[in-house]
């Protein structure tokens, strides 16, 4: 009966490790036209609040850990692997919830297309970048930090999650 249950738990693995391929492919694809169109610390104006810029950030989020020195790289790519693993693991358990799996297959996905990116560039190719005045007093010319496509999926992710736990708490 225990293969079963692992049987059926493996199948609906699939679907959320599509939806994390997907994202994967969206994210590299996107970083190879940037890489291939632009050069470092170039920037189009796209609309008046957003530009295209390419930027490369070798610490994480918000450039934390930016200018360590190099050991970083090896230390956000041991941490995506570890993730991975983790998700994974708990993408098998829990492939029934949902909600639960959107969220962790979003954070798969951009985890692991920041990964690619360190172990092939040393380090992530960002290129959103938006700005508002109103930002100025919490960023450099009121520019938010550049991030992509990866970074979206993290972060929807995370708030799926938040999401996930809230609804959980008040069913409780």
């Amino acid at each position: 009966m225990a293969t079963k249950k692992s049987t059926r738990a493996g199948q609906g693995l699939w679907p959320w490790l599509g939806i994390a391929f997907i994202l994967i492919l969206c994210d590299q694809f996107t970083k190879t036209l940037i890489v291939g169109y632009f050069q470092l610390g170039d920037s189009r104006e796209v609309w008046s609040f957003f530009n295209v810029v390419r930027v490369h950030n070798t610490g994480a989020a918000f450039s934390f850990l930016a200018h360590a020195g190099g050991w970083q790289r090896w230390f956000f790519v041991a941490l995506g692997a570890v993730a991975t693993v983790g998700i994974i693991y708990m993408l098998r358990q829990h492939s029934g919830q949902r909600l639960f799996s959107w969220a962790l297959s979003l954070i798969l996905g951009g985890a692991v297309g920041n990964v690619i990116d360190r172990l092939v560039h040393g380090y992530v190719v960002d290129f959103l970048d938006f700005h508002w005045a109103v930002l100025s007093p919490m960023f450099y010319g009121g520019h938010f930090p550049a991030f992509n496509v990866a970074d979206c999926g993290i972060s929807v992710g995370a708030a799926l999650l938040i999401l996930d736990e809230l609804r959980r708490v008040r069913r409780a």
